[in-house]
């Protein structure tokens, strides 16, 4: 086979001779076409993509952050018989980053803490729903709920495993039913939006000029609608896979609903911006948090209101778009800074991949495919060149890492962004089947 090099050179060779005349042939169509074209590898795009520096790096890099989930993410827990996983060294488990860890997992094939970790919290759960959104005795919360990724969590291990859902039908989809059900009790004036515990429970420790508080429950939070929707839309499915047909519809409509009601209440037509509402006062939180990008990874957004977000806001250099994107408060806000002061998990201003990781996706399901492959390198050369080893947050000017040193948690899904830019695949896409995209294309294990 031709090299796609050599053969390129080729082609503007014979175009060049038959422009001039100089090649005419007779009696055979020649077809340059780009059929013809050997196909690419995604290794080697990915090369292109990322350089070959960094190209040789990755591997390493990836083998370093798979070596420290064994030594240093597994852990044995009271009642469980096998691991479960943490990107924290002092062994507490929290509630999203055991999405985004397994999301990073399943490009490796590796599915079993989907439901280690997912049966411990369940278990747990108390008559009313309520499941905490942290395990250990570190940093208890006993008032904060489970944010909504579990009924996905359930997704993403399923569909690793044959699609087969009918391990949660004898004990855990009835839980997921009552867990799913007392979020939305958090909604006193019963608009259909419940309200966030506080900044901390949503994730986003210290916005406190966004989510509140501890205890404050007041925040109508735009993201928890978001997550929401996404969590409502996998009970169809499980619902579905289980045979639950009128369950199906149910969850289904009331999706649908939830997504209706964000458009109507958060966004802001005057500002092009999703704002969150204060639930007690009635007013509008008028603060650009990296929360009123969440409806373009839930695809609730309509085109024209993405287009208003991506242009005006997200890659506004006087907002969110800095050095490294993206801010998780905008830099317009009187309370944002960067880096951090007294050893705080800081989102008035850093950039945590996560947020880009889901932005990123947002990004290319409303076709601004330029801008999501410059957050993929972004995003991509931050963890990789910026630091010396993957950091639990950002400092979105200069790039120097925060937070755990190392963290082998939700930012190791930087170094997979630019191959899933490449391979236009999702793996939070609740209807995709399951790839594990670093070991099929890259030829790298977990240990």
């Amino acid at each position: 086979m031709i090299p796609k090099a050599r053969w390129l050179l080729y082609r503007s060779m014979i175009l060049i001779l038959v422009s001039f005349g100089l090649l005419v042939p007779s009696g055979l169509q020649v077809r340059l076409s780009s059929e013809t074209l050997p196909p690419a590898r995604i290794d080697d795009e990915l090369k292109e993509m990322i350089g070959q520096s960094d190209y040789q790096k990755l591997g390493s890099r990836l083998e370093k952050v798979n070596a420290d989930i064994v030594a240093k993410g597994l852990h044995n827990f009271p009642g469980s018989k096998e691991k479960l996983l943490t990107g924290y060294a002092y062994g507490e488990y929290y509630d999203w980053d055991l999405y985004f860890e397994n999301v990073y997992l399943s490009y490796f094939g590796v599915s079993q803490y989907n439901y280690s970790n997912f049966k411990v919290f369940l278990e747990r759960e108390q008559p009313d729903g309520f499941v905490s959104r942290t395990l250990g005795i570190v940093n208890p919360r006993p008032t904060q709920m489970f944010k909504p990724f579990l009924a996905q969590i359930a997704i993403l291990g399923s569909k690793q495993n044959g699609n087969d859902y009918e391990w949660l039908r004898e004990r855990y989809y009835e839980r997921l039913q009552k867990y799913v059900a007392r979020w939305f009790q958090y909604d006193s004036d019963h608009n259909g939006l419940p309200v966030w515990n506080s900044s901390d429970a949503s994730g986003m420790d210290n916005e406190l000029s966004r989510a509140g508080d501890l205890d404050s429950f007041q925040d109508e939070g735009v993201d928890l609608a978001c997550y929401l929707v996404r969590e409502l839309q996998s009970m169809a499915i499980i619902a579905g896979k289980l045979g639950k047909t009128s369950d199906q519809k149910m969850y289904a409509e009331h999706a649908k609903q939830l997504s209706a009601l964000i458009n109507a209440v958060f966004w802001d037509e005057k500002d092009g911006f999703y704002y969150d509402r204060n639930e007690k006062t009635g007013k509008t939180v008028r603060v650009k948090s990296v929360a009123g990008f969440t409806p373009l990874w839930a695809g609730v957004a309509t085109p024209e209101r993405a287009k208003r977000l991506v242009e005006e806001h997200l890659l506004n250099e006087k907002e969110f778009w800095l050095k490294y994107p993206v801010a998780t408060y905008a830099q317009t806000e009187p309370d944002y800074y960067q880096g951090t002061r007294n050893g705080e998990c800081n989102w008035r201003g850093t950039a945590w991949v996560p947020i880009n990781y889901m932005i990123f996706h947002g990004l290319l399901r409303y076709g601004y495919t330029d801008v999501a492959r410059q957050l993929a390198l972004k995003t991509f050369r931050l963890a990789m060149d910026e630091n010396p080893v993957t950091r639990e947050f950002y400092d979105a000017d200069t790039g120097k890492g925060n937070g755990m040193k190392p963290f082998w948690g939700f930012s190791s899904l930087a170094y997979v962004m630019p191959l899933e830019y490449l391979t236009q695949y999702d793996a939070t896409d609740l209807d995709a089947p399951a790839k594990p995209l670093v070991q099929t294309e890259l030829g790298i294990k977990f240990p």
